[in-house]
């Protein structure tokens, strides 16, 4: 009787511990699921989509800027105005947010775009081929080309580029007006650069310097009578093939660009764009249909 009770039990052990063993397999042999993989956002243009958003969570659009007439400068009230000051505002407020207008380092602006210290760069910026693998531009809205300015007491001196040669250069670090100094070896041999366009006309006008190249919606603005650089002259010195265009600069892939172009295309149709622009006499340089 007792072997007959050991033997059972021997066989119930057994055939525990081939199911067992057979789970065990079969758990072994099953692959487990493939992991999810978080798509990684911190890379690319990925970073960047929803800038639109992001502009309309905080209430505000945040505008690199530097100063001058006639895009953004203070008058007698003390009061930011300016072209570019009232356009940035309707461009704004057609996206239903406010903006913020911040002084930049105009050599250091796609620095501080990426950073997202601002989430525009809107002053006046050339739209230039060797920036757009590292920006987008807004379509252009206004025409603009570089000019000379020299004293007027140097009028016969300097008529041209080729006089120019040999001459004290100054433009402001970073700027097209740099460029073209710098392109050609006649101008660039005596270059100093300011931080400003308008630092470039004060160096002009108090001698330490004999040419500066600015913009010219800037040169026709503040240089003549009735301005703080009535002594000084503009000259119209390179051909139509360097003529320029405006953008507003944005970080690569935005959403902002898309959004902005349309809020522009907008204020083009209904009036205000061209309003802007013949308060402060650029109506003729504006680019979009107004």
């Amino acid at each position: 009787m007792k072997k007959r009770v050991l033997a059972l039990s021997l066989a119930v052990i057994m055939l525990f511990v081939t199911f067992a063993f057979a789970a065990c397999s079969k758990k072994e042999d099953t692959p487990d699921p493939d992991p999810v993989v978080a798509e990684d956002t911190t890379a690319g243009d990925a970073a960047v989509v929803a800038d639109l958003d992001a502009v309309k969570a905080k209430g505000t659009l945040v505008v690199g800027i530097t100063y001058f007439e006639p895009m953004n400068y203070f008058d007698e009230n003390g009061e930011l105005v300016g072209f570019e000051t009232e356009f940035a505002k309707a461009v704004a407020a057609n996206l239903g947010v406010d903006v913020e207008f911040k002084e930049i380092d105009w050599d250091h602006k796609i620095i501080d775009l990426k950073a997202g210290d601002i989430d525009c760069i809107w002053n006046g910026m050339t739209i230039r081929e060797d920036f757009k693998s590292e920006i987008d531009y807004s379509e252009a809205y206004m025409a603009n080309k570089q000019v000379a300015v020299v004293r007027a007491a140097d009028s016969e001196n300097y008529t041209d580029l080729a006089s120019m040669a040999g001459a004290a250069f100054v433009a402001e670090a970073g700027s097209a007006g740099e460029d073209a100094i710098l392109a050609d070896n006649s101008l660039s041999g005596n270059y100093v650069a300011a931080e400003t366009q308008a630092k470039s006309l004060q160096e002009v006008k108090a001698g330490a310097s004999d040419v500066a190249i600015i913009d010219a919606v800037m040169a026709y603005s503040m240089v003549g009578e009735d301005t703080d650089f009535s002594d000084l002259l503009v000259l119209d010195v390179f051909d139509d093939s360097a003529n320029e265009e405006y953008g507003i600069g944005f970080r690569k892939g935005s959403d902002l660009v898309a959004a902005v172009n349309g809020a522009m295309e907008a204020l083009a149709a209904d009036g205000t764009l061209a309003q802007i622009a013949k308060t402060y006499g650029l109506e003729t340089r504006i680019l979009l249909d107004i």
